[in-house]
């Protein structure tokens, strides 16, 4: 990756956001949009965790990943703290790989 495509794309990045700026300027948005902007970030990064919980590479994997991460979903429901969903996420996914033998 050359170092003109990096310049060319932080620019594009930044006029992007400059155009939203300039043309809402001190308008709000509608109260449905609002609602709607603000699921972004959760659909994100649910998506990036799905992501890289079933791929490999660019392959489709089902493995001890989707063990761990239906774990830490459940204790997460349940609304255990963060360190005991990380630590039940994980201890969940070495225990499926020990019992199967793919360490």
């Amino acid at each position: 990756m050359s170092w003109w495509l990096v310049i060319w794309l932080s620019v594009g990045a930044y006029l992007l956001k400059v155009v939203g700026v300039v043309v809402l300027g001190g308008r709000t948005l509608p109260v449905v949009i609002n609602r709607c902007l603000a699921l972004i970030p959760a659909a994100l990064l649910a998506a990036l965790i799905m992501k890289d919980t079933l791929t490999s590479g660019q392959d489709l994997v089902i493995d001890a990943r989707v063990v761990g991460v239906a774990v830490a979903t459940f204790a997460t429901m349940r609304r255990l703290p963060l360190t005991a969903v990380l630590i039940l996420g994980v201890g969940s996914t070495a225990l499926v790989r020990a019992v199967a033998g793919v360490i």
